[in-house]
């Protein structure tokens, strides 16, 4: 079965077919530009074309960047607002013609990074920590996600940690890596307090330039940068998809079979 993921960042949507077997793309990656503003039928056409770049798929998966319950989006902090209460995963799915699967972004990134990256065969409560916009988190039990945690928005000296600590935050405030080091260990640290997790993951753009502030950070719990880098939004929403079309053992509840599909704007 071919799998066809696509993630929906705040730059660029980008799709590739993918080994969910292997964790690797089987094509080069496509992307168009996010549209601005984000709104639901505006980004739904941004999905399409980017599916449209492939064939021969049998099921699609999406990563959003918010809560996702049950296909539909829940939260919408860093997108247009009438994403909230949308059914995403069955307007995908009428749009594209096959199954679709929807699941949060940073749990997508992490379900690629347990299976094929940085946090593979690792116990225990693991953590992964998206730097960008905003800041995503996955969260996981001896392999197992737990969805749509958002520990981005936590509160840290009376604001949202998102608006202190993100990549965003350091490029728009002209942050130096040190001055940004020590916000995202204050959040760290609080994170430590909350959960003791054996092991952060950190990704986003900005794990690529681990070495730049890794070293400035004073925490009790290991921490790695993610390995799958920008393609891990796509492989753990095609790794999702894999699931859901497993039938009831790996069904997600995240995925809208195409013949059950209502009209648009039916929950």
């Amino acid at each position: 079965m071919t799998i066809l993921g696509i993630d929906i960042g705040g730059s660029g949507v980008k799709g590739a077919p993918v080994d969910t077997a292997g964790g690797e793309l089987l094509a080069e990656r496509f992307r168009v530009p996010t549209p601005q503003p984000a709104d639901v039928g505006s980004v739904v056409e941004a999905v399409a074309e980017v599916a449209a770049r492939f064939d021969g798929f049998d099921s699609i998966g999406v990563t959003f960047p918010g809560v996702v319950v049950d296909g539909v989006t829940r939260s919408a902090a860093n997108v247009d607002k009438s994403w909230l209460d949308a059914p995403a995963a069955r307007l995908f799915t009428e749009r594209l013609g096959k199954p679709v699967t929807v699941l949060n972004d940073a749990d997508a990134a992490g379900v690629a990074e347990v299976a094929f990256g940085a946090g593979r065969d690792q116990s225990g409560l693991i953590m992964m920590l998206t730097f960008g916009t905003g800041i995503g988190s996955a969260l996981f039990l001896d392999g197992t996600l737990l969805p749509n945690t958002e520990f981005g928005h936590l509160e840290i000296a009376g604001a949202d940690a998102e608006l202190l600590a993100s990549d965003r935050a350091r490029e728009t405030e002209d942050l130096s890596w040190e001055q940004w080091a020590a916000r995202v260990e204050r959040y760290l640290r609080h994170v430590e307090m909350l959960l003791s997790p054996r092991l952060f993951i950190v990704g986003g753009g900005v794990s690529k330039k681990s070495e730049k502030f890794f070293p400035l950070l004073d925490i009790r719990t290991p921490i790695v940068p993610a390995t799958l880098l920008n393609n891990a939004g796509i492989i753990g929403a095609a790794i999702a998809a894999g699931q859901a079309a497993a039938g009831p053992g790996g069904q997600d509840p995240g995925a809208i079979p195409v013949d059950a599909a209502a009209p648009a704007g039916q929950a």
